[in-house]
């Protein structure tokens, strides 16, 4: 009831799977990776524990066939499981049992996989893979092209409901992501899923602006704040601090301009903008003086 894709970055050693269904919450289901270790799609009439199982036969040392050959050999529902398992070097192995509702199947290729059933043809899966293969960037927007491609081959012939996305990163302890992100319920789950995305990216830049604040590094935090904003001009919290490091690049008109627009989004920043002190926000005060806030 889903297409989905495992994939490992060559570059970064990254490792992801996507997913988008006509299914409630199909990330909590499907999406499973563990950084060093792998990624796992379980789906069809899915056995939720296949993606911890698989991930803990990998870490012990088992092969991608290995695993999938242990996990299905003793289920009696294997003939309607369709799963893919994504070692951390890149070896997959992929399995689209023959119950199976169709159109449904898998490709295979150089560090990835995708899969899918019930889909309206069997051009959804192919399309997922040369989607990936030709598309640049972050393994998670490879990821959300591919998940794109095969909606736009026709996809699940139910419609759509939920999508997801998880990256992990290629070591680090087991509860690490970077990127994970879920619709549950949505009637367009890959546009607010690509909204989402978006969002990751603007705020990964932010939590740099952060950082550059925390090192009194006011410069690069005020250029920073106006990248993430760019990235998701419709956040007034982005769009407050953008305002702020505006100020103090030496544009008081322009970045008093912005914190007063984020003031009109959300109330909320006039009294946070009392409350910071210099060391945080150097241009507070004068944005404050400048807005006639006391």
């Amino acid at each position: 009831m889903t297409y989905s894709i495992v994939a490992r970055d060559p570059l970064t050693g990254e490792l992801g799977v996507a997913v988008q269904s006509h299914y409630f919450s199909v990330g909590s289901v499907v999406t499973w990776a563990r950084p060093g270790v792998g990624a796992v799609a379980t789906q069809a009439m899915a056995e939720v524990s296949y993606g911890p199982r698989a991930l803990d036969l990998l870490a012990a040392g088992h092969g991608p066939h290995e695993a999938l050959d242990e996990l299905t050999a003793g289920d009696p529902g294997a003939g309607g499981r369709q799963v893919a398992v994504l070692a951390a070097d890149g070896r997959v192995a992929a399995h689209t049992g023959p119950q199976c509702i169709p159109f449904a199947g898998h490709i295979t290729g150089d560090g990835f996989s995708c899969q899918a059933n019930i889909m309206v043809d069997d051009n959804v899966w192919p399309a997922m893979a040369d989607a990936f293969e030709s598309a640049e960037g972050a393994l998670s927007e490879r990821l959300m092209q591919a998940l794109e491609a095969a909606e736009a081959a026709g996809g699940d012939i139910r419609g759509r409901q939920s999508a997801a996305i998880l990256v992990v990163p290629a070591d680090g302890e087991p509860w690490r992501t970077t990127v994970s992100l879920r619709v549950e319920d949505d009637p367009e789950p890959l546009a607010e899923l690509r909204r989402l995305l978006d969002m990751h990216a603007a705020y990964s830049i932010a939590v740099a602006g952060d950082e550059a604040l925390g090192d009194g590094r006011f410069d690069d935090a005020a250029r920073l704040f106006a990248d993430a904003h760019a990235l998701a001009p419709d956040s007034h919290e982005l769009l407050f601090w953008s305002g702020l490091g505006r100020a103090q690049g030496g544009d008081l008109d322009g970045g008093a301009s912005q914190v007063r627009a984020a003031i009109a989004m959300q109330p909320g920043w006039a009294p946070l903008l009392e409350r910071l002190p210099a060391d945080v926000a150097p241009s507070a005060a004068a944005v404050r003086e400048r807005l006639g806030i006391d």
